[in-house]
């Protein structure tokens, strides 16, 4: 009796490791967000979205923003947590100044429209992941696999002009962001079961971080992709 209560306690430990990871995983995806809806809406109702489009600092931003991502994820594990919390906040600024975009090309209310459809989706898979007791892992290289096939089928069609082939893209591309959302919050719960709480305040805030620019890409590109279906244009 002694053993099993000991696995039941161990268990309850794991579970609320991993809630309190989450919160905070989310906590800083919902900052991230945050800052890329007002820094878009800012720039879109200053004008200053009109002038940064027509200019070249709007191709800089964009490679800078690459450059970020794959600067933190490289690095993670050698800087410091304050470093990559202010490179997450930075990214989802210049995220905010590129998207500001959006508000040129479709009306206020589709884009707050797609942004509810979003959240529902989002949280809906975000609990599938949780609850399902399926190994989601093995979906990870297949979706990884898609959306490489995204990239090159968008660049492709930068020449081609194909709308079929824009909407086949578009529909794919929501069934993979779908389906990372639940492998990514799977993962993240993976992690907060495995003991990364125990691992020191460091590591907890840049796990917490890395977990939310992934579900923080998952989220803006679901959007992305559902603008396309139900965003009006302004045209």
């Amino acid at each position: 009796m002694e053993h099993v209560s000991n696995q039941v306690t161990l268990s309850q430990a794991k579970q609320e490791a991993s809630t309190i990871f989450l919160a905070k995983v989310f906590n800083w995806m919902s900052v991230g967000l945050g800052i890329t809806g007002v820094v878009a809406w800012f720039m879109a109702s200053s004008g200053l979205a009109v002038q940064l489009v027509g200019s070249p600092f709007f191709m800089i931003i964009l490679f800078a923003e690459l450059g970020l991502v794959f600067y933190l994820s490289a690095r993670i594990n050698k800087i410091q947590a304050g470093t990559a919390t202010g490179i997450f906040i930075g990214y989802a600024g210049l995220n905010g100044l590129t998207l500001s975009m959006i508000f040129l090309a479709y009306t206020n209310s589709s884009i707050a429209a797609t942004f509810f459809i979003t959240a529902g989706m989002f949280g809906a898979m975000a609990v599938y992941g949780l609850v399902t007791k399926r190994d989601l892992s093995g979906m990870g290289s297949f979706l990884f696999m898609g959306l490489i096939g995204i990239i090159i089928a968008s660049v492709v069609n930068i020449f081609l002009k194909s709308s079929s082939l824009y909407w086949a893209i578009s529909l794919i591309g929501v069934f993979v962001f779908v389906g990372l959302t639940a492998y990514d919050v799977q993962k993240i719960k993976n992690i907060g079961e495995q003991g990364i709480m125990d691992q020191g305040e460091e590591s907890i805030k840049k796990g917490a971080i890395m977990g939310a620019l992934a579900l923080y890409l998952d989220f803006i590109n679901l959007f992305l992709m559902l603008l396309r279906f139900f965003g009006s244009s302004r045209n």
